[in-house]
């Protein structure tokens, strides 16, 4: 939005009716001094799957690599909000709740924005495990580990969310954990 808006509106309307851009220095302000939502009443994401502190000790380079495979899906689609990306997220944990039954059924959103997503995580997984795979000689990323860290991503954004509409809380917090840049090039070495 390069648009200017009066304070009030920005109070009232900010990721209600306002797409905020994420650099803006009030809603990175309001950020500091919102209360978050009360936990109590909200059920944990796929509560059936644990998340250890020793999972992700385990699985540290993964959980690193897909939180900017995640970041960087979401901010290359224009106008991509915290729900578009539960969305997402929700669609990748069901494709790979299907995959430890053993089927390939890959859930789709319907959301055109949500689907945009979800297809660019599924392509940046992808290329994570053909970079693994060279460097290491071995496929090593089992489709388990992959679903515990969505899944733990996708508890991340209901702690992070705060209840509007066009809510970038969550994005926001992937962006100062992982930075604004781009997904790592194939060509740049990894650190495994």
């Amino acid at each position: 939005m390069s648009e200017e808006i009066c304070a009030q509106c920005c109070g009232e309307a900010r990721e209600v009716r306002v797409n905020c851009p994420l650099d803006c220095q009030y809603l990175r302000a309001a950020r500091r001094h919102e209360r978050p939502q009360a936990s109590e009443s909200q059920e944990v994401p796929h509560a059936d799957i644990e998340v250890t502190e020793a999972f992700l000790e385990r699985n540290g380079v993964l959980f690193a690599a897909l939180g900017r495979i995640l970041l960087d899906a979401i901010i290359s689609v224009p106008g991509a909000c915290d729900l578009d990306a539960r969305e997402a997220l929700e669609a990748m944990i069901r494709t790979y709740r299907t995959l430890e039954s053993g089927l390939y059924y890959e859930t789709r959103p319907n959301n055109p924005i949500a689907a945009t997503i979800q297809q660019q995580i599924k392509q940046g997984i992808e290329a994570f495990r053909q970079q693994l795979a060279q460097r290491t000689g071995m496929h090593t990323v089992r489709d388990k580990d992959v679903l515990g860290v969505l899944v733990m991503f996708r508890r991340l954004e209901q702690a992070y969310n705060n209840g509007r509409p066009l809510s970038r809380a969550f994005i926001d917090a992937l962006r100062e954990h992982y930075g604004s840049e781009r997904q790592v090039p194939a060509s740049s070495p990894l650190a495994i």
